[in-house]
């Protein structure tokens, strides 16, 4: 019985995303990169505010678009935070090394 090699074949997905077409990390460089991802997070929070406000104005008939706001605001501010520490962390190992 003989035994074939196991192939690595690209997966076959419905969705696919050109990375190209949506980062242009070759002409972004890393601050831009962080201030985007921070606005963003800060874009996230703005609207949870006005969500909460709309809510408790009366403006708002379905609670679960406030909860869904709040939460999506929180998730990406964890995250944040979370890279954040994983950077400072890093940072604080580098500086440990002896050369």
């Amino acid at each position: 019985m003989r035994i074939e090699p196991l192939k690595l074949l690209p997966v076959n997905t419905d969705n696919k995303v050109d990375v190209k077409e949506n980062t242009n990390l070759e002409n972004n460089n890393f601050s831009q990169f962080l201030s985007e991802a921070i606005g963003s997070v800060n874009n996230l929070q703005l609207q949870a505010e006005k969500a909460s406000l709309d809510l408790a104005a009366g403006k708002v008939e379905d609670v679960s678009q406030v909860i869904v706001a709040t939460e999506k605001a929180s998730v990406a501010l964890q995250l944040t935070m979370q890279v954040r520490n994983k950077v400072v962390e890093a940072y604080q190992e580098i500086m440990r090394m002896q050369v």
